[in-house]
């Protein structure tokens, strides 16, 4: 039986009841509220999509600044080589430094998300304005994201040969 037959045939128990009831429409409990949160459910998918995109394109920026930071310190990193430092000292500096702007922006975001939470709780269905298990959630990500994005110039930073990028520049 189809959707529509199945709304005809509720439609006529509806007026074997009482032939003087309008109805204008029928569908089950599931029906109607999927439909009423159609609207919600676009808006969210939206902004995941975009904040998905966002997320990308922030790991691409903190890779491409620090790979930039690692060439242009190259000189330094030589310097810090051939006077002792190992490759393990040298990876923890590249990732601090990497680290260091992101973990701030964290915690400016997550204060304006908090500040901006009563505004946006509207938007999402089920999730209360200040969640501390999304909060949470959405800051490990955004650090594991970062991390990871840290982790290629870092290690291509303990490859520098100390005489190759002293004569470099």
């Amino acid at each position: 039986m189809t959707h529509e037959a199945r709304g005809l045939a509720r439609v006529a128990a509806i007026h074997a009841m009482d032939p003087a009831q309008p109805v204008l429409k029928v569908g089950t409990m599931d029906q109607i509220l999927a439909g009423s949160l159609s609207r919600q459910r676009l808006t969210m998918l939206l902004l995941a999509a975009f904040a998905s995109l966002a997320l990308i394109l922030a790991a691409v920026g903190i890779s491409s600044v620090l790979s930039y930071g690692v060439r242009r310190r190259g000189r330094e990193i030589g310097i810090r080589m051939a006077l002792g430092a190992v490759p393990a000292d040298i990876l923890r500096m590249m990732i601090l430094d990497g680290m260091r702007p992101a973990l701030i922006g964290m915690a400016i975001g997550l204060a304006a998300a908090f500040a901006l939470g009563r505004v946006l709780s509207g938007l999402v269905f089920g999730v209360s304005a200040a969640g501390p298990a999304t909060f949470a959630a959405v800051a490990v990500i955004l650090a594991a994201v970062a991390l990871i994005a840290c982790l290629a110039p870092a290690r291509r930073a303990t490859r520098v040969h100390p005489l190759r990028a002293l004569r470099e520049e």
